[in-house]
């Protein structure tokens, strides 16, 4: 352990997280399988939280009260210190709060706390928002792990499927420039089932607004190998994205808002998908990451 990182650890996982982001970069089990996408030339991260935005906004512009501020895709809390609050054998605690820096971005007073905590069958994210300050936070949040794909080498990416605990008939959102399209999609699952491809991905994530379910499991379907469980509380929205060129990860996100829709670009408390969360006020969100092998 440095100060930089973390490694968490049960009977039969091991989790580490770094300080960088708060961010989770390994998750493997007792037999050493590693689940998590490791930061390849493809796409040079782990498991990023999107904060205080998901996605982006037109021009990269926040504007409040009559200012602009720039503010890049997915937020700066991914490219941010967070300092350790607790780092148990298994449970770390990490903390960002608004400062000089973020103020000049995101002119908001919060608190953000990311904390982690394993045990035999999975890992769990607890993620709090307090607002501390005097006016309203306007907020979105988001996970954004990424998982090998395939989970065991040498099987097709084909093989692999996310089943969903409940249907999801509702049609998918897309983006463009990375700005949310208008019109939906019909939606790719069919039932519960959502078929896996490079093609899936040919027009960026697969957003699904809102998301019916709280659990989604990422197998093959054929024989045995290792397999996650991904479930939710509090988010309601879910995306499902690789590097539309194809790359050997698939990322599962839970989120708590969006994109700006195309042709937005006003006052950002008015921005579609945001939380509001009240001057004391604290608002909790959690995703888990179970694993295993069949």
């Amino acid at each position: 352990m440095t100060d930089d990182t973390r490694t968490i650890r049960s009977a039969s996982l091991t989790a580490t997280i770094k300080a960088h982001g708060a961010e989770l970069c390994s998750l493997k089990d007792a037999a050493g399988t590693e689940f998590l996408w490791q930061a390849g030339p493809a796409w040079p991260r782990h498991a990023p939280l999107l904060f205080p935005i998901v996605g982006r906004l037109a021009n990269d512009e926040l504007r409040h009260q009559g200012k602009t501020y720039r503010m890049t895709q997915h937020g700066f809390a991914r490219d941010s210190r967070f300092a350790w609050a607790e780092r148990g054998e298994r449970r770390c605690v990490l903390v960002l709060e608004d400062s000089d820096a973020t103020r000049a971005l995101y002119p908001f007073a919060f608190r953000l706390t990311a904390t982690y905590t394993i045990d035999d069958a999975g890992l769990d994210l607890a993620l709090s928002i307090v607002n501390p300050g005097g006016q309203t936070l306007p907020v979105s949040v988001g996970g954004h792990p990424a998982f090998n794909w395939p989970l065991q080498p040498g099987l097709p990416k084909e093989s692999y499927a996310l089943t969903f605990a409940k249907e999801e008939p509702s049609p998918i959102r897309r983006v463009e420039g990375g700005l949310l399209l208008a019109a939906p999609d019909p939606s790719p699952v069919r039932g519960t089932v959502l078929a896996l491809s490079e093609s899936l991905f040919a027009t960026d994530a697969v957003i699904i607004d809102p998301v019916n379910s709280d659990a989604v499991r990422y197998a093959a379907g054929q024989g045995g190998g290792p397999w996650l469980k991904m479930s939710w509380r509090g988010f309601r929205e879910l995306g499902v994205w690789s590097k539309p060129s194809g790359a050997p990860f698939l990322c599962i996100e839970p989120w708590r808002g969006y994109a700006s829709p195309k042709g937005f670009d006003g006052e950002f408390t008015d921005k579609p998908g945001l939380m509001l969360i009240a001057p004391g006020a604290e608002e909790g969100l959690s995703f888990r990451i179970e694993v295993g092998t069949s």
